[in-house]
């Protein structure tokens, strides 16, 4: 550190040419002493805003039809596992995992069968999954095997085990976390912590001697989940991602728009955020999970625990990232505004213990919290509290502990509080002994250097050697003073050595001890965070409900479909002044397929989504938009609605239409819902109506496996030509309309029937075309149904004549005859006979 940019800490003394102590002016001792301005306002926690993007890595095995996979989250430095589950050869339930965690990299063995092989390579060649298409990574197969994947995580260095932990203590305590008998899963965890520490992920520019931080082991299992593909979550709404508006994070990414998930997401930590994102990616056929996510919202529905609700939101608020801290705290990088946060965090989390032991224990979560909130917290709060200086630690922007914890330290820092008057003493008597040409001089303290003399550069003091002044060693020039050590500063070195880095050293060794013992229970806070997110997300949901109305569903495992009894679009209801709700009964054998025509612009299509998202708040442990709701066994939701057109796929509009409808065809049961909008209208009317009534047709042969399906079509043909077999499993619904005089009333109520006709024309003119294009579309389509040819129109067509024949009479008038370049056979040429043909 060089002496222009230290810290000083100084006391001076100041004597006039007469070398006399005076009053107040020129001849003043005077001491001062280091004191670090605070800011001038409350210096808020900068945790969350510095967090770096999260990342996956996995780590995934495949051997005689089982799946063994792990993964580690940099977001959360948390390892999760899943156990062996067995998977078909084309790999569906990989590619599941693949789509809902997104990883960055994807390690596996070199030694591979053909079907991975095959995987593998299909989705390192997927490029349209940039920028986040995985890195695909091959270690030796010794990497994999199952003693040393056994050794490495039974040798790892993990900061949530005590260090007194013994070996054998430390394999049982890890065995009641990892089902050692799942081999490929301990094979795929071995491979994840080779690669973790080839790759050193998250602690590139730390020592060697520091490894990942691993802060838990979590089980994640694909199990009872209800198949919903990406198509489907865009078409429905589900998520939405917009272009953030703010010209600052153009670069960041993008913001949630207008969607199910922007609506219901009132969560007040992130954590909690990113647990209802989960629920979403997930919903679930598990109804125990469910009704117990019900129950809570249920509970702070009730009038009577309103006021328990908002104050539970409250303390979430103060619910932070803890991970982030506890990785931090690891790497020894920890923050004064980490300590200040886990502080509140651990508050708020004792907060919510308090206030749920007061709640009905008969609700498991309540329970969980009253339950795991342990005393573990209370510690963890009160050694932060009895330690930690928090607003000197802001002020020095630095770890300090409070008075009375260290004695040593206590007497340091008076040591260092009293200097500025003992200096003053040492610097006056400093003074007594130099030349009587220098005025004054002062004493002054510099960390890591020491105590030094300092006196003004006098006028005479020109050249180096100019400097030297005996009995003083010099030391360096700076801003005009001339810096010195003498027999007294040296003795103050060895007297009072450098108290500053003493204090900072003893403060960070207490900084270490007290994370030590943070992260010796970092698997409450893990818990901590788990529960409190839950409840964060119910409590958001419980809002939601309370403020559009929403009801509570019933499930059925019996049942195969739903029934919806008034239900609401939950996004259309915010948007349209009125909202005209519709029942929908898709269970039992009768009327499985139902087919729904009507005008443009009449509701099919919301009608269609309406049934979709209400299924999926459903199951994802959501109350609903609707009088009533009975959900049954869905194991899927397959949706044809809009086409997610894009460059990069290389597809055609029609060729994606179809890709989502083998998608129904080939993977939906009798357990699922199929919903499918206007398809065929992307390609020949008479292929597309056959396509459909093909697809149709396919569905309805198989008879009680055939799956629930909503069809809204415009081509009536379908009805009118009897393309469909008759039977009860074929349902025709209608959207209902009333014509008066030329305008047609659209009443957004579904029925029983067929649309008489699609009314294209009346929504034609809604759109602002033409009277005269409206007219003459309705004749063309006249003539198109009588089967008779469509000539041109007369009238238009004379008023085109006359224009032409007035634009050639124009140019002819514009003839200079006497000018001698003129060539009347390149004018009749080039003018006149071109236009004949338009003209005759």
């Amino acid at each position: 550190m060089g002496p222009e940019g230290a810290s000083k800490a100084m006391a001076s003394v100041a004597a006039t040419p007469t070398r006399t102590p005076n009053g107040p002016g020129p001849g003043e001792a005077s001491a001062s002493f280091p004191t670090v301005a605070s800011d001038p306002g409350p210096r808020q926690p900068e945790e969350e805003g510095e967090e770096e993007p999260a990342e996956i890595h996995l780590c995934v095995l495949w051997n005689s039809g089982y799946l063994g996979i792990a993964y580690y989250d940099t977001s959360d430095s948390t390892i999760h596992f899943m156990p062996d589950a067995p998977d078909h050869e084309s790999l569906k339930l990989l590619q599941r995992v693949l789509d809902e965690i997104d990883p960055r990299s994807v390690v596996t063995s070199a030694k591979q069968d053909e079907n991975m092989t095959r995987f593998l390579g299909k989705l390192a060649s997927q490029e349209h999954r940039e920028p986040k298409r995985p890195e695909i990574i091959f270690l030796p197969s010794v990497d994999f095997g199952l003693e040393i994947s056994k050794q490495r995580l039974l040798s790892g260095n993990y900061s949530f085990l005590p260090d007194s932990m013994t070996t054998t203590e430390k394999i049982l305590f890890l065995s009641s976390i990892i089902p050692f008998d799942c081999l490929l899963m301990v094979r795929a965890l071995g491979g994840l912590l080779k690669f973790l520490g080839r790759r050193r992920i998250g602690v590139e520019l730390e020592d060697y001697n520091v490894s990942v931080p691993i802060l838990g082991f979590k089980k994640f299992v694909l199990t009872n989940l209800v198949s919903i593909d990406q198509d489907t979550y865009s078409v429905l709404q589900i998520f939405k991602s917009e272009s953030h508006p703010s010209v600052y994070k153009v670069a960041s990414g993008l913001k949630e728009g207008l969607s199910l998930f922007g609506i219901l997401n009132r969560c007040r930590c992130k954590w909690g955020e990113k647990l209802l994102r989960l629920w979403f990616t997930r919903p679930t056929q598990d109804l125990g999970e469910l009704n117990s996510r019900l129950d809570v919202i249920q509970f702070f529905l009730l009038p009577q625990n309103l006021d328990m609700a908002q104050m539970l939101h409250r303390l979430l608020g103060h619910i932070k990232n803890v991970p982030l801290i506890l990785k931090r705290m690891t790497l020894s990088h920890t923050k004064v505004s980490d300590w200040q946060v886990l502080y509140k965090t651990v508050y708020s989390a004792l907060g919510l213990r308090d206030a749920c032991r007061s709640l009905p224990q008969s609700i498991q979560l309540f329970r969980d919290i009253a339950q795991e909130f342990s005393d573990d917290l209370h510690h963890i709060a009160s050694l932060i509290g009895k330690v930690v200086d928090f607003e000197g630690s802001l002020a020095e922007n630095r770890f300090t502990v409070l008075p009375n914890i260290d004695p040593e330290i206590d007497e340091k820092k008076r040591r260092l509080m009293g200097l500025p008057s003992f200096l003053t003493e040492v610097a006056r008597k400093e003074l007594e002994n130099l030349d009587s040409r220098i005025p004054s001089c002062s004493v002054i303290y510099i960390p890591l250097i020491g105590f030094l003399l300092s006196i003004p550069r006098l006028p005479s003091m020109v050249e180096t050697s100019d400097f030297e002044i005996e009995g003083l060693d010099f030391m360096f020039l700076s801003e005009e003073k001339l810096h010195y050590r003498s027999a007294r500063t040296k003795e103050l070195d060895a007297l009072l050595g450098d108290l500053h880095c003493d204090i900072r050293d003893q403060e960070t060794l207490l900084m270490h001890q007290l994370q030590c013992q943070v992260l010796a229970r970092a698997a409450v806070l893990t818990r901590v965070l788990d529960l409190a997110s839950r409840l964060d997300v119910l409590l958001a949901l419980a809002s939601a409900a309370r403020d559009y109305g929403y009801s509570r569903p019933r499930y059925s495992p019996r049942l195969l479909g739903v029934r919806i009894q008034n239900g609401r679009h939950p996004l259309m209801e915010l948007c349209a002044r009125t909202f005209v709700p519709n029942s929908a009964e898709c269970g039992g054998d009768a009327g499985r397929v139902k087919v729904i025509t009507g005008p443009n612009s009449s509701g099919k299509s919301i009608y269609l989504k309406q049934v979709g998202l209400i299924t999926f708040m459903a199951l994802v442990g959501s109350f609903v938009p609707a009088e009533e709701a009975e959900i049954g066994a869905v194991d899927a939701i397959f949706t044809r609605i809009h086409s997610c057109e894009s460059i990069s796929l290389g597809l055609s509009t029609f060729m994606i239409d179809l890709n989502q409808v083998a998608k129904a065809v080939n993977n939906a049961t009798e357990r699922s819902l199929v919903l499918v909008d206007e398809f065929g209208k992307g390609t020949n009317t008479v292929d597309g109506l056959a396509l459909l009534a093909a697809v149709i047709r396919h569905w309805l042969a198989l008879g009680p496996t055939c799956p629930h399906v909503f069809v809204a079509t415009n081509f009536l043909s379908l009805v009118q030509l009897q393309l469909l077999p008759r039977g009860p499993l074929v349902q025709y619904l209608t959207m209902e309309t009333c014509e008066d005089g030329d305008d047609l009333v659209f009443f957004y109520q579904v029925c029983e029937g067929v649309a008489r006709a699609s009314h294209a024309s009346h929504t034609a003119a809604q759109a602002g075309l033409p009277e005269k294009l409206i007219a003459r579309g309705k004749q063309v389509s006249d003539l198109i149904r009588s089967g008779k040819p469509i000539k041109p129109v007369k009238e238009l067509l004379k008023e085109k004549q006359m224009e032409n024949c007035q634009t050639l009479v124009d140019k002819f008038l514009k003839l200079d005859l006497e000018d001698p370049s003129l060539d009347l056979d390149i004018f009749m040429s080039q003018e006149v006979l071109p236009a004949a043909t338009t003209i005759l």
